[in-house]
């Protein structure tokens, strides 16, 4: 059914379960201000406030509500399931809605998914690679094959490393990212197999909830290797951009790391538009930290395959023959 979150714009954009609409009872700062006269003179005062605020948006509201869905049953939420949910139920319900209340509100939804992260055992297959590898386009060859993947670096609008943030949509707040990602959960079938890529508990802005990555680092890990001027090729066109300050400053974030002898090379490179060259001083780097990173990795069960080209259709065919056979049920 229709789900409204009737919580502010700004409790909104910080999170909010995905599909829900906006139905905001109070703006940003009107909220503020009944929250301050709540505190500091007497509840009475601020129920009278609010009333005086909300008294002319009443029609607005239901309106609202029959512009976004022709469904005579809706649900309705705030944060904890209070006064905000229950006026506006008692109004939708009074404009002949049947009015559902989730009990305890975004609070509890948010608690629940935590704890979800935790208590879902999930058959997770984590497909690993330096940089390069293609793992996001075998991912989803995967899922053209009748496989099931979650693509982490999708949900945050990030591929993950200091160039990650080129040509992506702005990154989701870590609190909606981890809305989303148990979204994408629920989503699956949780009793078959599903294929991740291998990341840092970071990815961009947001982090990964520590019961999903737990299970991450528990899972099989498929780490596959490319030849590295096929990996060259690959890097350059998932972050190849005409904004040439993006690349600018993607190497300036990693420019420490680097050295600055490499950082003036690479800025060298770009300013005369040579990608490849540029691209291979990134690669080398990350090829480093890759590495440093698979040699601490814990995971039991890590399987090292090695490719020629790159062919995400048959890559991702190998994968799946491999998988039936060895690693899952």
């Amino acid at each position: 059914m229709p789900l409204f979150d009737v919580r502010t714009p700004a409790e909104f954009s910080k999170g909010h379960i995905p599909n829900a609409f906006n139905l905001a009872l109070f703006s940003n700062e009107e909220r503020a201000i009944v929250g301050t006269i709540y505190k500091k003179e007497d509840p009475k005062q601020a129920l009278l406030k609010g009333l005086e605020f909300v008294g002319p948006k009443m029609r607005l509201l239901i309106e609202e509500v029959e512009k976004k869905t022709k469904h005579k049953t809706v649900a309705v939420h705030c944060w904890r399931g209070g006064k905000r949910s229950g006026s506006v139920g008692w109004l939708l319900g009074m404009a002949g809605f049947e009015v559902k209340t989730i009990i305890g509100g975004y609070k509890a939804y948010r608690n629940f998914i935590l704890n979800q992260f935790y208590q879902q055992k999930l058959e997770l297959l984590v497909l690993g690679g330096k940089t390069g590898c293609g793992k996001t386009k075998i991912l989803h060859a995967l899922k053209e094959q009748g496989e099931q993947i979650i693509d982490l670096e999708g949900l945050a609008h990030h591929k993950g490393s200091a160039f990650g943030f080129i040509g992506e949509a702005p990154a989701p707040t870590v609190e909606q990212f981890e809305n989303n990602l148990f979204e994408a959960i629920t989503s699956l079938d949780t009793s078959r197999r599903i294929w991740i890529e291998n990341e840092s508990k970071r990815i961009g802005r947001v982090s990964i909830p520590n019961g999903f990555w737990e299970q991450m680092k528990a899972a099989p890990l498929v780490n596959m290797t490319l030849p590295f001027e096929v990996r060259l090729t690959v890097s350059i066109e998932n972050y190849s951009t005409e904004v040439k300050a993006d690349l600018e400053t993607a190497f300036h974030n990693i420019k420490k790391r680097l050295g600055g002898q490499n950082y003036q090379r690479a800025l060298a490179y770009l300013a005369v538009g040579d990608l490849k060259s540029a691209g291979s001083i990134a690669l080398k780097y990350y090829d480093k930290q890759y590495q440093y990173m698979l040699e601490k990795n814990k995971t039991k069960t890590i399987k090292y395959m090695n490719f020629e080209n790159d062919e995400p259709e048959k890559t991702a065919q190998f994968l799946i023959a491999y998988a039936n056979k060895e690693l899952t049920k």
